[in-house]
């Protein structure tokens, strides 16, 4: 048996043990890369962890720790509420500023389960205040985490981008995040208008002439009937966070927007400036910050630094070019990336889109290099079709959410997530081909 044989085994093994018992995936592929390398290419130890990718390792629990710090300190909840209250009662508003929020720590970094982890309690919190519709909620929690996952900064395209530039193939970093958050951003209209957002716009136009006839019976006068038409009914959080920020939180929030420039705008390395702030916050103010270092993703840093070793080995012993050669071969350049970014899609939606990016991408580079399809849209597809099936409650993101769902409607949550995330495996391939691979053909 050939040795790109037993490594397609292998990968597959590992994702099927992985999606079926209570094990990281991640273990398994770094179990994986050792007996491949180890039993069947006479590689030494060493030689197998030298794939281990330490600079995702550093990006990634840099990341996480510092906006872990932020959610242990309540900089992330006061930052949630301080804005909630300058909408003033507006609740056709609240599920964007869901998408909003949701999206801020992949935005600026963090992965998708470590960004719904912090912000799903304080999100979903808030939309039970302004009484939104739990379904409405949840997918604008989920899918804004989805819309932030390949900015520039963040781990995922960190992966998408050096696997690419392992295979020699350029991607666009700008279209690949502005592809994906613009997908997103369009299914969160569709969920908007779907799942109550008219009936929320209709609500908020009623309260309002409402309160304006009230005060114009009781005889107020412009600045009162004013006043009258922005509140709220009645619940008003308008005025709900009058509490001043701490020193530590000043600088909590003084720490994040400082690595988020010398990042981008001076090119320090993401991965050691999040981590050496986080320590120098963490060493400053001990006791606000006790326990934050367990919010540090660890079971996706493992996951996705695992996949990352194993699929370096591949590479190395040249098991997939050989795959990917094989998908190329399936016919036509279109039906070839529709396979593609259906595969991710399935295979996504019942294990890892974070550790499958690292496997996507590489096994399209030798379909890519016939250069009858953009490499940069082939890449935004087939990230777009791997992630957004995240509402799925098997993913990181889907499971955070439910498990943030009351328990009595935990079981109903459950069969809705199970629908939508069934019909984003569904719809994704189909429409990320026709809005990405199609006119770049």
């Amino acid at each position: 048996m050939s040795i790109h044989v037993l490594g397609v085994i292998v990968l597959g093994l590992v994702f099927l043990l992985g999606t079926l018992r209570p094990v990281n995936i991640g273990t398994f592929a770094l179990i994986g890369s050792f007996v491949l390398g180890v039993a069947f290419v006479g590689e030494s130890p060493k030689e197998v962890v030298a794939g281990f990718p330490g600079d995702v390792f550093v990006l990634l629990v840099g990341v996480t720790y510092l906006f872990g710090l932020a959610a242990t300190n309540g900089t992330l909840e006061w930052i949630v509420e301080k804005v909630a209250g300058l909408i003033r009662g507006r609740r056709a508003l609240v599920p964007w500023l869901l998408f909003l929020f949701s999206s801020l720590p992949t935005l600026a970094g963090a992965l998708g389960p470590a960004g719904v982890a912090m912000l799903a309690p304080p999100c979903l919190k808030l939309a039970e205040k302004y009484r939104i519709n739990r379904r409405l909620a949840a997918l604008m929690v989920m899918h804004g985490s989805c819309a932030g996952n390949f900015s520039p900064l963040n781990g995922l395209a960190v992966v998408a981008q050096s696997a690419a530039d392992t295979n020699g193939i350029h991607v666009s970093s700008v279209a690949l995040f502005l592809g994906n958050y613009g997908y997103n951003l369009v299914l969160a209209v569709v969920i908007y208008l779907v799942f109550g957002g008219i009936t929320l716009m209709r609500d908020g136009s009623l309260i309002r002439v409402q309160n304006r006839e009230a005060a114009v019976l009781a005889g107020g006068g412009p600045q009162k009937i004013a006043t009258a038409s922005r509140s709220m009914s009645e619940d008003n959080i308008a005025d709900a966070v009058n509490s001043s920020l701490r020193l530590d939180q000043i600088l909590t929030m003084v720490a994040i927007l400082g690595v988020v420039v010398l990042a981008l705008g001076f090119d320090f390395d993401l991965g050691f400036i999040a981590l050496t702030a986080a320590a120098l916050l963490h060493c400053l103010f001990v006791q606000r910050f006790q326990g934050a270092e367990k919010k540090i993703v660890w079971s996706v840093v493992l996951l996705i630094c695992g996949v990352m070793t194993l699929v370096a080995a591949m590479q190395r012993y040249g098991t997939i070019e050989w795959v990917g050669s094989g998908i190329g071969n399936i016919g036509t350049p279109l039906l070839t990336a529709f396979v593609l970014c259906l595969v991710g899609a399935i295979t996504s939606a019942f294990g890892s889109s974070a550790g499958l990016i690292g496997i996507l991408v590489p096994l399209a580079v030798p379909f890519i290099a016939q250069g009858s399809i953009s490499a940069t849209w082939v890449i935004v597809a087939l990230s777009v079709s791997a992630t957004v099936v995240d509402a799925m409650p098997f993913s990181s993101v889907g499971a955070l959410t439910l498990s943030n769902t009351p328990e009595v409607e935990r079981p109903k949550m459950l069969k809705f997530m199970l629908v939508w995330g069934s019909c984003m495996v569904v719809t994704a391939p189909i429409f990320t081909w026709l809005a990405f691979i199609l006119p770049g053909w």
